[in-house]
């Protein structure tokens, strides 16, 4: 199925505005209210649930390899929750795991 220009624009324009809504829908009409104690502890665990779906497809099934798993990128993975997990620093594994990466892709060629 092909889509026009103008179509693509549409449907472009009609996402930005739902997404808009529904983060508005929350944070626009109830954001001068207090929130309560068990809300505020729950919306802490939001990066701990998006970081890993966003990661593990790329880990998993890199486009830079076919969708083949390799090597470099899961040792990279490993490294960065062994660095998360001691340090309890989300930079400091985010960057431990982008040097094991670099350094593994360098060593293996």
């Amino acid at each position: 199925m092909t889509y026009s220009t103008t179509e693509i624009w549409f449907i472009i324009v009609a996402l930005g505005v739902g997404t808009f809504l529904i983060r508005f829908s929350f944070l626009g009409m109830i954001g001068a209210r207090q929130m309560s104690p068990m809300t505020l502890r729950l919306l802490r665990y939001t990066a701990v649930a998006v970081i890993p779906g966003l990661v593990a497809p790329l880990v998993l099934w890199p486009a830079a390899t076919g969708g083949q798993p390799d090597a470099a990128r899961l040792i990279a993975a490993a490294t960065a929750l062994a660095v998360g997990l001691a340090a309890r620093n989300v930079v400091a594994a985010i960057f431990a795991g982008a040097a094991a990466l670099y350094a593994t892709q360098y060593l293996l060629g």
